[in-house]
């Protein structure tokens, strides 16, 4: 009977390993990797904020945006760390709403007293010694990036990038100490998930950062959570507020007025409107983030990225939506307008439908 229960136990603590899943520190990384690699400062600056909440050290913070150089480009590394100085210098949330009080103290609405936040220095910064050596940095370059990659990686295409990615990348860059070769890859991957057209780099550093020693189930985690919690969706164009003709809908979408008779809707993942049809007028759909579908009655769904325009004829009975693990935003207006012009919303797009898209 004892042998039984210790197999349970053993078999129990098995799964609970292979179950793995993302830490607060982790998250926190993520989301300020994603948004600094679309630039957004704006959405940026409250995440730093909430990532050093959740424990995250400003040395990884400024560790992480240096490294993110190599993905994403100077500018937008700089700018980054230029946030986090920001936020550091100001010290305090901005939802918080302090008062003087007559001594001279400053509290906050709770009655404390004003203080800096308990947010972490983290480990000092030492120069790797492998900066005074291009040989050794050039050697644990060829290292991580073997383990990265699951085998040796050679790009005899252009020796210049493969000598650029061995010595300095995978060699001057992770000889830091300040993150784990793990999160470096947690890093990366939640950068390039925010960016367009580089879905070959994420594929492979989805699989470097499981070689790296995350867990696929927080691999997979993460990518999920980035999408859900909006993070990955890289546009300039307002989100709007909870649409009013919701109830037509499966999922949440959002609806902004952006002026000259234009709306922007947004679709969260997995979201789409009924089946629809506009009598006499002709609807333009005009996507401008994130990834959807369109579909006319009894035709292939087509696939909508930014830069797609659809023009609907009249009387065409269709709907729009996201896609399973996307956002989707897209602007929408009419034209050819005819007198007594109007919209019949008909019947759901139902889940087997849906899900069966690819």
């Amino acid at each position: 009977m004892k042998r039984i229960v210790y197999l349970f136990v053993a078999l129990l603590m098995m799964a609970t390993a292979d179950a793995q899943t993302l830490t607060e520190r982790q998250k926190g990384l993520a989301a300020c990797a994603c948004l600094m690699a679309q630039g957004d400062m704006n959405r940026l600056e409250p995440t730093v904020r909430m990532a050093l909440n959740k424990g995250v050290t400003i040395n990884e913070l400024k560790e992480a945006f240096s490294q993110l150089y190599a993905y994403t480009g100077f500018p937008r590394s700089l700018n980054a760390l230029g946030v986090l100085s920001k936020v550091l210098e100001n010290g305090r949330s901005s939802e918080s709403h302090p008062s003087l009080l007559e001594d001279g103290r400053v509290v906050t609405d709770e009655g404390k007293a004003n203080k800096q936040p308990e947010w972490q220095e983290g480990k000092p910064w030492k120069r790797p010694a492998e900066w005074n050596d291009a040989k050794k940095a050039y050697e644990l370059g060829v290292k991580n990036q073997t383990q990265l990659s699951g085998k040796p990686f050679n790009y005899e295409f252009c020796p210049q990038d493969d000598y650029y990615l061995k010595s300095h990348l995978f060699g001057d860059i992770f000889a830091g100490d300040q993150l784990s070769a793990a999160d470096r890859e947690i890093v990366t991957v939640a950068a390039l998930s925010g960016l367009d057209g580089v879905a070959p780099q994420l594929a492979a550093h989805k699989q470097g950062a499981v070689n790296m020693g995350n867990s696929k189930q927080q691999v997979d985690e993460l990518c999920t959570w980035l999408c859900n919690e909006g993070y990955t969706l890289n546009t300039k164009w307002p989100k709007g507020e909870p649409n009013p003709y919701g109830k037509y809908f499966i999922g949440q979408s959002y609806l902004a007025d952006v002026g000259g008779g234009v709306m922007n809707v947004t679709f969260e993942p997995c979201c789409r409107n009924n089946w629809h049809i506009h009598h006499k007028q002709v609807q333009v759909l005009i996507c401008v983030a994130g990834r959807g579908w369109y579909q006319e009655w009894g035709k292939e769904p087509q696939e909508m990225t930014p830069g797609t325009i659809i023009a609907i004829p009249a009387e065409v009975k269709h709907w729009h939506g996201a896609q399973k693990d996307s956002w989707f935003q897209h602007l929408t207006y009419h034209k050819d307008v005819k007198e007594d012009a109007s919209n019949e919303w008909c019947e759901p797009v139902d889940d087997a439908t849906y899900n069966a898209l690819k």
